[in-house]
């Protein structure tokens, strides 16, 4: 009977193929739009996931993301360090001067001040130079994508100069660094030269970076801290998914990627339901023909389950490799690093394809199950 139910599906190449083509439509869509949300929601927790030697981040009480600082006091570091359970705290510098190319070329870029003795929070993917070459006078590491825009067309060198704030800055190190929301070049400094390449503010210092002390839990220490000092202490798995419900909450991201994944949901299921239900129909005889000589019902929608299940995974495979291969062609591109398929985007695709070539299949059944045999008969 399976052989039956695959002869009559791959009889009709035209409906066969329109399915496979409209489960893929629908798999690409989904898989490739919610790949795309998932990667610029975890852009917004770039220089959070790239600071890998604290795990507190300390900040105003009213701080609602990582991109919206209200500066603190030079003497908050010095509270967070006295409170008990912290092994050490320093400060963290973020702003976004404007940096100016040898050819005049301009562009803000994010700017990160490390502590200066202990240089917390650099960069640790590095392709050429070395973070401590940041303890030279006027030295910052850039990222590939900075250095891209400034030098378009150059090989990698360190020494070549870039100006901030009327200051000049030498390129000692070149870093990978995870993709920002925004995009800009990311440089990395020291705390004291950070401040000088910006517009000058009383209070300057955006995070505290701190260690829990052994035997004390990264919670336990946030606690304390905020006990201590009334600002807010959060792990960096808090402050992360902080920043991203931040941007769910407050931007129409969400909303114009939900309503894409939406469509495709529905044309999926309407253009598979309309053909499947179509393909039936015209099977109608062919089915009374297996009725009559003793196929029982149970068997019948079994066969047109297996139709359904094969068309489902022969479209949900092209257009999930579709998806894949989009990210593949483009990975090498620095302004769409960050984006790839995530398995666990792939098996809700799949799951979710399933769901639509099954509903798709039993919306036609019914035709099949009222049939009488004798219908085989009739001219």
């Amino acid at each position: 009977m399976n052989f039956i139910a695959l002869q009559m599906l791959l009889g009709d190449r035209a409906k066969y193929l329109g399915l496979i083509f409209a489960i893929a439509f629908s798999s690409f869509l989904m898989s490739h739009q919610s790949s795309i949300f998932a990667g610029i929601m975890d852009r917004t927790t770039s220089q959070i996931k790239d600071v890998h030697d604290a795990n507190i981040w300390v900040m105003d009480r009213y701080t609602q993301y990582f991109d919206e600082v209200k500066a603190l006091t030079d003497s908050d570091v010095y509270r967070v360090r006295g409170v008990s359970g912290v092994q050490w705290a320093v400060p963290l510098f973020k702003g976004q001067p404007r940096a100016k190319g040898p050819d005049g070329t301009f562009r803000v870029v994010i700017l990160l001040g490390l502590d200066d003795s202990t240089l917390v929070g650099a960069p640790r993917d590095l392709v050429l130079g070395s973070v401590d070459s940041l303890r030279e006078p006027d030295s910052i590491i850039v990222d590939r994508v900075g250095y891209a825009f400034f030098f378009p067309g150059q090989p990698l060198g360190l020494g070549r100069t870039l100006e901030m704030n009327d200051h000049r800055v030498r390129i000692v190190g070149i870093c990978n660094s995870s993709a920002p929301f925004t995009n800009f070049p990311v440089f990395y400094t020291r705390y004291s030269q950070a401040i000088t390449y910006v517009g000058q503010e009383r209070n300057l210092m955006s995070f505290v970076l701190a260690k829990a002390a052994p035997g004390v839990s990264d919670a336990e220490a946030c606690h304390r801290i905020s006990a201590a000092t009334s600002l807010r202490a959060e792990t960096a798995s808090e402050f992360g998914w902080r920043t991203i419900w931040y941007y769910i909450h407050h931007t129409g991201i969400p909303i114009n990627f939900g309503i894409t994944i939406a469509i495709a949901l529905v044309v999926g299921t309407v253009v598979a339901g309309q053909t499947f239900y179509i393909f039936t129909i015209e099977n109608l005889k062919q089915f009374g023909a297996l009725k009559a000589i003793g196929v029982t019902n149970a068997r019948i929608v079994g066969m047109i389950l297996l139709q359904a299940m094969l068309v489902g995974a022969i479209g949900f495979s092209l257009g999930i490799g579709s998806t894949a291969a989009f990210f593949e062609i483009t990975k090498g591109n620095l302004d769409l690093r960050g984006f790839h398929l995530l398995w666990q985007i792939a098996a809700g695709t799949g799951a979710t394809v399933m769901m639509i070539v099954t509903l798709a299949s039993l919306l036609s059944v019914r035709k099949v199950l009222v049939l009488e045999p004798a219908v085989v008969f009739r001219g």
